[in-house]
Formats: C-alpha cells, structure tokens, sequence
C-alpha cells in the first residue's frame, strides 16, 4: 500500500530542493587574526612545516604564523622573521630556506641559529632590470620538476619596458642560472602550475591584452604584448612576433605559430577584473570534487574563480567559473594545502579598489563536506559541448535546449587599453542529450567559432533533487575546435 505524503510536507521539500544554494552551504570563510597595528598587505603565502605559515607584506616584511590550522583562531600568534624586503611576490619553503621573489632579484633567507629570525640572506640571482618604477612588479613561482623557480616580470609602468627583460618570462635554475623563457607578457597578478607541472599566469586587461586571461608559459611562446621584444639581444634569441595593431589573436596565430593564445579568457567585469595567484587541486578531493582545476585569485572583486582546463590539438584551452566571493579586500595570493583542505588567500586594497573594504586581510577558507550543483567540466566537441555536473541533472529540464542559451565574442588585439567585445555571434544549441545516470550532458551547437570565448548560460537546468545550479554561467575559450 502507498503512503502519500501530506501536500504541506510535499511543498516544503520541493521548496528547499528548489532553494538558492548558499556559499557558506557549502564552504566556510574565516579572517585569520593579524599582527596588531601592522601593515600587512600580503604579496605571498608559504606552508612551512609543523602547520606554520609564512606571509609576506608589500611594505617588505616577512612574518611566521602559527595557529592558522586551529578550530580556534584567537590563539593565532605571529613572529617577525625578516624586514626590509622588497615588495615579495612569490614564496617557498625548501629544505630549511625561505626562497622569495622579490622586484630586483630571486633570494633566499634562513634562521641558522634558531632565535626565530633570519639571519642569513643569499642572493640566487638578479639577471633582470628594476629602476623603481611603481609596476615593476616580479611574481615567482614554486619550483617546477627540476627545480626551476619561473618568475613574470612586468612592464614598466604598464606601457614600457626601461629595464632588461621587462615584459618576460625567465625561469632560475637551481644553480642560479637565468634562462628566458617567453616573452610578450604585460601585468602578471600571479603565476603557478596545473597537475601535469605546466606552468600559467594571469595577465591583466591592458596594453595588447583585450580582456584579462589565464595563460600558458609554453617555452619559447609569444604571448602577445610586444612591448619588451627588444630584449632578446641581450641572450642572442630569435626576435619574438610583431603582431599588427588592431588585429586578432587568430589572424596573427597564422602568421605566427609561437603566438599561444591565452588558455581562458576572463571577460572584463563579468568575471572579475583583475585575476591573481593560482591553485591547483591535487584531487584528492579534501575540498570539494575540482579533481585538477585551478583555483585563481581575483584582486578588483575579491574573489576566487576556478578553472577547468584541456588540451585540444596541444593547446590549452578550458571554461571559467565563478566560485567564492565575499573576501574582506582584494585578493592576491592563494595558496591550497591539499592534505589539510584550506584554501590560504591574502588581500590588499593599496593601489587598487576592491568589492571587499578592509585595506588588506589574511583568510581561509575549507569546505563542509557539502557539494553543491554545479557545472563540473565544459569540454569541447567538433560539434559542440559535452558538460559534466556534480550530481545527476533533471532530464526534463537538461535534456531541452531551450534549457540553454550562448553567445560569442572576441577581442580586439590592439596597443591600446583593453578592447570591447567585439565579433559577435549567437551559437545556437540544437539539441541537449543526457547520459544514462544523469551526470552528463552532450550539447549538440551550430555555429561554434574558432578563437571565440563561448558564454553558456544553464539557466533552466535543475538536478534530479529539483535544486538550481549554484553558478549557471561558463565562459569557454575555444582556440582549437577538436578534429
């Protein structure tokens, strides 16, 4: 015999699967206490050992933390371990040494003797220029597979390059040999690694850069402002592309096979401004499903986006996400300790506005264990879309492509300020094609376009609980159709 349940209780569940999910559903976001009348906005974040984290400011101080692991963070207590560094933008602890990249060099520092303050400072190297202009800014990674640390180096002012190797990618060897690596780089906001050990950087909207984007430092790639060109005299290398001025990064691709486009797009003011640091998950899923995506800091919004990447006909290219929000100030590092599950951000306001007030701010975030419904993956097809999700959809609403809507644009690529969207096309989804247990779905699109960022909005796609998406929007850089 059924028993039906009473149409109050029946309403009731329908409501709450029907709810807006909430961020803190799912992840929980906490400020880590500071260092009581300091000015700490941080540049860089380390894990040390014994749970200890080590920051640095961009008024050139070097802190210890201890206690930022802790369920109760009023116990957090800080130790001065260095000062008078210059404005660190990137951190690693290796082998008892704190490795920084700071403007005019790549260094290191140690307590040799143990009183809890460095002691020993070395110069790794310093092949680059600086000559104190404001945005000659230097962000440096972890070290790679063989040890190199690659460093971005910025323009001068974010229009020049008066100083050797401006607009660059060099990596330092453990021997402290410097090799240039890439060149057509702008305004870096942070540099790190995928899973494989490739290594990305997010570049700023700007000169030569129509919308800010997440790219691949392929060696010996162009990638795409040629402002700092002129310095491949000084290592004897080949002259790196002039691309022509109001052009398209397709166009000059074709004339230019070094050219690498960027990975992923960030449309300028729909998914932040002003990208930072990079994550990546291990997959070992200690904070959610996002088995290798990116996780990228956000300065202008104060956010954190995520990135699922591919490799299609050897490029990368991948969908954007909008992820956590609500940070105290502007974010530029992030650092994800895998085993513990929590995501370190650092934030500073100096400079720069920002969605979150407070002038600059240290936070973590862990998940609850809750997985909300999302768009997991956005692959592409020869004909379309295939797009994974966290838990099975509804096939009455997923497998209609009224359910779905998209659009297409470009950039102009050009020496002035950023560019509007330009190129605009409306792919048309003509068929929608749900997997037996719910958690695929294959787009069928007319009208896709090579080297065109493809916006897909799920508005109307519910999970099987009857939940809507937490984030309904993807934005996908098509620079290769799959063969």
């Amino acid at each position: 015999m059924r028993h039906l349940l009473p149409s109050s209780l029946l309403c009731g569940l329908i409501l709450s699967a029907a709810q807006a999910q909430q961020q803190s559903d799912f992840y929980t976001r906490e400020e880590i206490p500071l260092p009581k009348g300091e000015i700490m906005e941080l540049g860089s974040i380390a894990l040390m050992p014994d749970k200890k984290i080590a920051v640095t400011s961009r008024r050139g101080d070097l802190w210890i933390c201890s206690g930022a692991y802790g369920d109760d963070l009023s116990k957090v207590t800080w130790q001065k371990f260095a000062e008078g560094l210059h404005e660190p933008f990137g951190m690693f602890w290796k082998d008892g040494w704190l490795y920084l990249t700071q403007r005019p060099e790549h260094s290191r520092l140690k307590d040799s003797d143990g009183d809890g303050r460095a002691d020993l400072f070395e110069t790794v190297n310093s092949g680059w220029g600086i000559n104190g202009d404001y945005h000659e800014y230097a962000f440096g990674s972890e070290p790679d597979k063989n040890g190199d640390v690659w460093i971005v180096l910025c323009l001068t002012g974010s229009g020049g390059a008066a100083s050797d190797w401006r607009g660059w990618c060099v990596r330092v060897t453990p021997k402290g040999e410097m090799i240039p690596t890439c060149s057509g780089i702008r305004s870096p906001g942070g540099i790190g690694a995928n899973h494989a050990g490739d290594m990305f950087y997010t570049d700023n909207q700007g000169l030569w850069n129509g919308s800010s984007s997440l790219k691949w430092l392929k060696p010996g790639s162009f990638q795409g402002n040629p402002t700092g060109n002129k310095y491949h005299k000084l290592a004897n290398l080949p002259a790196p592309p002039q691309p022509a001025d109001k052009s398209r990064i397709e166009t000059e691709r074709a004339r230019f096979p070094e050219f690498v486009p960027p990975a992923v797009v960030f449309p300028h003011g729909k998914v932040g401004q002003s990208p930072t640091g990079i994550a990546y998950d291990s997959g070992n899923g200690k904070f959610g499903p996002w088995t290798h995506q990116l996780y990228v800091g956000e300065q202008t919004h104060s956010q954190v986006q995520r990135v699922a990447l591919e490799k299609v006909n050897g490029l990368y290219q991948g969908a954007v996400f909008h992820f956590l929000e609500g940070f105290e100030a502007g974010l530029v590092p992030v650092r994800l300790d895998h085993e513990a599950g929590i995501l370190f951000a650092g934030g500073t306001n100096r400079g720069w506005a920002s969605r979150g007030t407070k002038p600059f701010t240290f936070e973590r975030v862990r998940w609850t264990g809750k997985t909300p419904f999302e768009i997991h993956t956005m692959s592409a097809l020869k004909d379309g879309f295939e797009l994974t999700f966290t838990e099975p959809v509804d096939p009455a609403t997923a497998g209609k492509p009224e359910s779905y809507s998209m659009a297409a644009w470009t950039y102009i690529l050009q020496s002035g300020y950023g560019s509007p969207e330009v190129d605009p096309a409306t792919p048309k989804i003509t068929a929608a094609s749900v997997s037996p247990d719910g958690k695929k779905v294959r787009l069928t699109v007319d009208g896709l376009v090579k080297g065109h960022v493809h916006h897909l909005a799920a508005k109307g796609v519910t999970s099987k609980a009857g939940g809507k998406l937490w984030h309904p929007d993807a934005w996908y850089t098509l620079n290769e159709i799959p063969r």
